[in-house]
């Protein structure tokens, strides 16, 4: 056995590492992985101490990692889908037993799913549900359901239609009001609009839809997380496209808008699907029930 003298996160710091890279916030982070505010800093301070550095810079848009925190954030990622792995592989040996395993998008588990879980608990309170968000390729540790984003239905996977083709233009009515008038694309077009990367809910797309692809928004703010995307939607710095069943909470208290109802349909949407070639547990149908009427 090698021994190292050098010092090694605790998985919870990991967690902890994870939730506020993908959260933007410690009390965000804190409400993704059930744990206080005071808890989650705390977690964090000690890393900080025991790494001897800072690992998330703060920025209006929210806490962003470090050179070294990305660091610690890759490898945080390949432990932590280790011991999920070991997990699945683990629930896997007692055939038909009341664990569920579900792979979830981190932006669908945190601003849809999780938030409606509680009803699922007190109704099968029986069902040990595990989550991840990582893939895997081991075939013993794969999951009994996943939820994807993207062009349904998927081969070879019963896929149900979830929601997300109708997505919208939102922001904040501070930003709304220092844009003033937003009735049509041309009035959007004088702000700033605010997309992730490697997400297919874009400015062009909207544009297309309307029949005027070569319409350019005065400006194009990028964040490596979609959460961040919403968070700088919410805090003002501009205009994102998004289902809004992401944003319903915001949209009824009014923290988002959606300015001159402007809209597209979206090819892309969020799928639930299970394997064809795979006997579904009864855990698995009474999720997939209850599922159903969460997007009546």
């Amino acid at each position: 056995m090698v021994h190292t003298s050098v010092p090694l996160p605790s998985m919870t710091a990991l967690r902890v590492m994870l939730a506020i890279a993908e959260r933007g916030s410690t009390t965000a982070a804190a409400e993704s992985i059930n744990l206080s505010q005071s808890a989650v800093s705390k977690q964090l301070l000690t890393l900080e101490n025991l790494l001897g550095a800072q690992m998330f810079t703060r920025k209006p848009s929210g806490m962003v990692p470090t050179d070294l925190g990305r660091i610690y954030l890759e490898q945080a990622q390949v432990a932590i889908k280790a011991m999920e792995e070991a997990a699945f592989r683990a629930a896997s040996l007692q055939p038909d037993s009341h664990t569920l395993r579900l792979k979830v998008l981190p932006i669908l588990g945190d601003r849809w799913l999780l938030p409606r879980f509680s009803d699922f608990n007190q109704k099968h309170p029986d069902i040990d549900v595990q989550y991840t968000t990582f893939a895997t390729d081991n075939p013993a540790a794969q999951p009994d359901a996943v939820f994807r984003f993207g062009r349904g239905p998927f081969a070879n996977e019963h896929s149900v239609y979830l929601f997300g083709e109708d997505v919208r233009l939102v922001c904040a009515p501070a930003y709304l009001a220092r844009l003033g008038s937003c009735e049509t694309l041309e009035d959007a077009a004088r702000g700033v609009i605010i997309e992730h990367p490697s997400t297919p809910l874009r400015w062009i797309d909207l544009v297309a839809e309307h029949g005027k692809p070569d319409l350019e928004p005065q400006g194009v703010m990028r964040f490596d997380y979609y959460t961040l995307v919403l968070r700088a939607a919410i805090s003002g710095q501009g205009m994102a496209l998004v289902p809004p069943q992401l944003v319903e909470e915001e949209l009824r208290t009014g923290s988002l808008v959606n300015p001159g109802g402007l809209h597209y349909a979206s090819k892309v949407a969020y799928w639930f699907t299970t394997p064809t070639d795979r006997k579904p547990s009864s855990a698995l149908k009474a999720f997939q029930r209850w599922l159903m009427q969460q997007v009546e």
